[in-house]
């Protein structure tokens, strides 16, 4: 080959290359999104969650999103374990609740906000409250607000007029007033006290009158639809109960007086159901949704429940009351998508968190039926909602709500070691307060054995 066709070789050849790098460095990024850890897993959110990768993949070059949708929810568990275990984790799972990511704890990436920081995604959108709700320990952020479902007073509007209460207040702040015309706080205490005028037994009888029979109650005052024991304590008063240093549960005085004042309405004043009264037939489908319960105390999602409502009674729904301390705390269930910690990709994963917990949040709350945290995306929501419950219901309550929120430390889902085996320690404290035999136990002696049953669970490592 000659001088001159060598150099015309070694030319093309660098031209080649640079034509061809630059191609090979735009390869899209693959993030992979696993579903199925919450919900996501029916053929109609298969079918949204499909077209909201489609969407994202259409307007973003730099990274390929795939989706992983478990085969159901209970297989979900293994089917990620075993990713994990063979190191091929994906990038992003979710929607997950705040319990069901407690399996994975130490999965999760931490560092969302150098994440936010390094893409320049302003978390100002959102609720400072709801950030805070994924706050850990030490200050990291674990999450960004997605779905949320804050605890509201259920009220039945028909039971409190044909009492002759006034309804508890619309707004955060605002007093109750009473029958005689006093203003007082809207407190637990205050609804526990219109919660006796609006227990009546088959006589006619409210729970104030001296005729009053507790055997033949046919509409209670209130409840905690479907509540397990931490909940009702943090709706009361929210605390904090696990020490991470020393590795040990200490049931706060506070949740000592819960338990007392929730006792109280079960046995003493008989304005909320025991366990048995509660699937008795005055109380089906559900305690709100049978139209013989006055208020429940339950978070938002407790809406999809209530379709036999329409046209067979009026309902709205209101602040919660005020905790122990005075002031307003509002428990809430909430759903995220998760970043794992080791995923490879960290910020091509978070730029797909955002594009879920954003652009695609109408479209995927709806397909959940959840509560956007996002502002933006709420009209959508109630809007649909409003066509469901032709009511006029004050869904301003659930917006306003949101800036209530307890922080992640005090939220009545957070982790501790063994959380599985400590929910179900829990439940069966719950069932004993609840149950047939109640009334005759010692409350006191039962949280003390609770407490210690719970730092044996926390601390025995399996």
């Amino acid at each position: 080959m000659s001088k001159k066709s060598l150099l015309v070789v070694l030319l093309l050849a660098v031209l080649l290359i640079g034509v061809v790098a630059p191609v090979a460095a735009q390869e899209p990024v693959t993030i992979t999104w696993f579903v199925g850890l919450g919900t996501g897993t029916n053929s109609e959110q298969i079918e949204i969650q499909n077209q909201v990768v489609a969407d994202f993949n259409a307007t973003h070059d730099n990274i390929e999103l795939v989706i992983n949708i478990a085969a159901s929810n209970e297989t979900s568990r293994d089917t990620l374990s075993t990713l994990l275990a063979a190191g091929t984790p994906p990038d992003i799972v979710g929607p997950v609740g705040v319990a069901g990511s407690n399996s994975f704890a130490d999965q999760w990436a931490t560092n969302i906000d150098d994440l936010a920081a390094d893409a320049g995604f302003d978390t100002s959108v959102f609720d400072p409250a709801l950030i805070d709700l994924y706050r850990t320990e030490d200050g990291g952020l674990a999450g960004l607000p997605f779905a949320v479902y804050p605890a509201v007073t259920y009220y039945n509007e028909d039971l409190f007029d044909e009492a002759g209460l006034n309804y508890p207040p619309a707004e955060f702040g605002a007093p109750y007033v009473m029958p005689d015309g006093t203003e007082v706080a809207w407190s637990y205490d205050t609804a526990a006290e219109i919660a006796k005028i609006l227990t009546v037994d088959a006589n006619g009888n409210d729970a104030t009158m001296e005729g009053f029979d507790p055997s033949a109650i046919e509409q209670f005052g209130l409840n905690f639809q479907w509540a397990r024991i931490r909940l009702i304590w943090t709706d009361l008063q929210p605390a904090t109960w696990y020490d991470a240093e020393t590795n040990t549960v200490t049931v706060p005085e506070e949740w000592r007086q819960a338990s007392q004042w929730y006792w109280d309405r079960i046995w003493t004043d008989r304005t909320a159901p025991n366990a048995t009264l509660m699937n008795s037939e005055i109380l089906q489908p559900s305690g709100f949704a049978s139209g013989n319960l006055a208020m429940s105390i339950v978070p938002l999602w407790y809406t999809c429940c209530l379709d036999n409502s329409v046209g067979n009674f009026n309902w709205d729904i209101a602040p919660v009351p005020a905790s122990f301390d005075g002031e307003q705390h509002v428990a809430m269930d909430a759903d995220t998508f998760r970043l794992v910690a080791a995923s490879a990709h960290p910020a091509e994963a978070f730029e797909v968190l955002t594009y879920l917990v954003t652009e695609a949040a109408p479209v995927l709350a709806s397909a959940y039926g959840a509560y956007p945290a996002l502002p933006a995306a709420q009209p959508a929501w109630v809007e649909a909602i409003s066509a469901r419950y032709p009511l006029g219901v004050n869904w301003d309550v659930a917006a306003a709500s949101l800036a209530y929120a307890n922080p992640g430390p005090v939220h009545h889902e957070s982790n501790l070691p063994n959380y599985t085996q400590v929910y179900d320690r829990e439940f069966q404290l719950l069932s004993l307060i609840e149950g047939d035999t109640g009334a005759d136990i010692d409350l006191n002696a039962e949280i003390d054995a609770f407490e210690a049953d719970v730092n044996t669970i926390v601390q025995s490592g399996s």
